[in-house]
């Protein structure tokens, strides 16, 4: 089996492992970076990561939390297989001659291409997936963002494709989803391979073991978060804005009403649900992610 062929196979089953693991840590990020600014003399809607989480699960069950998955579950085989196969192309571009190990630098110029990638299959599919996990949190305040309510993901593509502009309107959010995957990911490879090689005390990291790889995955999703949470934010916020009255005009503008209003802490809105997520959903992706590549030889 080529490389590229090892990559598609490693990268989908890593990619489901991480689904199935962060999804419902992801649905309570969104909720919260979703709601609105309560008017004054008004507690918002979710209190913390905690409150959203027993909400969610009275009005809806368990399988609340697991609203939208439909959308990347779909879509994750493309997503991790084109993420880990540029960044395996990139990596042997990159290398001097075949087998030669990388520098973390040249790992985190491959994550970075692979985030570049990615992007374009990444913001149609979180568009899906925060239109349906936003709509429960807003319909409770009356907002005119759920006037239309949606039955899935095919339902959310359809009335995108027929009312807010077809094939681009899926593609709302390209800029700040492209401001998120490409730091993001050079971070994310960038420290896996540091940490890899700090445990191994070289470059040769192929005789680590999986509680090592557990360990650099979930840093390494730790710091994909850390270096571009509020980026996560404003994606969110513009994807599930109303597309008749925008209450943004675009990234900047959504930065800026965002800080005026809230303030900072507005831009970290669910950071504990993401971090919570990123670690073990991580941890579990490039664990099956390696497994898998050494399983095909």
């Amino acid at each position: 089996m080529g490389d590229i062929a090892k990559d598609l196979t490693a990268g989908t089953v890593g990619g489901a492992a991480q689904l199935i693991v962060g999804h419902p840590f992801d649905t309570i990020k969104v909720k919260l970076q979703s709601q609105p600014t309560p008017l004054p003399g008004q507690l918002p809607k979710y209190s913390g990561a905690i409150d959203a989480v027993r909400q969610t699960v009275a009005a809806e069950g368990a399988r609340g939390l697991f609203k939208g998955m439909g959308a990347p579950l779909a879509t994750v085989a493309a997503f991790n297989a084109v993420l880990f196969t540029v960044r395996g192309q990139t990596e042997a571009f990159l290398r001097s001659e075949p087998g030669v190990p990388l520098s973390v630098n040249q790992q985190i110029v491959c994550g970075a291409v692979a985030g570049t990638a990615v992007s374009f299959l990444a913001c149609p599919t979180e568009l899906i997936k925060c239109r349906l996990q936003a709509q429960g949190a807003l319909a409770s305040i009356g907002s005119a963002a759920v006037a239309v309510k949606y039955a899935g993901p095919m339902d959310v593509a359809r009335h995108v494709l027929r009312s807010e502009g077809g094939v681009t309107g899926l593609f709302k959010g390209l800029f700040p989803t492209l401001a998120r995957e490409v730091p993001g990911n050079a971070a994310m490879f960038g420290m896996y391979e540091a940490i890899k090689q700090y445990i191994a005390g070289g470059t040769d990291t192929s005789g680590l073991g999986r509680g090592s790889l557990i360990v650099a995955g979930g840093l390494a999703g730790g710091s994909f978060w850390m270096s571009v949470y509020p980026t996560d934010v404003i994606k969110s916020v513009i994807q599930i804005d109303d597309y008749k009255n925008p209450k943004f005009s675009g990234f900047f503008d959504a930065f800026k009403k965002i800080l005026a209003s809230e303030g900072v802490k507005g831009l970290y809105k669910g950071f504990g649900p993401a971090m919570a997520r990123s670690v073990p959903a991580n941890a579990a992706c490039f664990l099956a992610y390696e497994m898998t590549r050494s399983s095909l030889g």
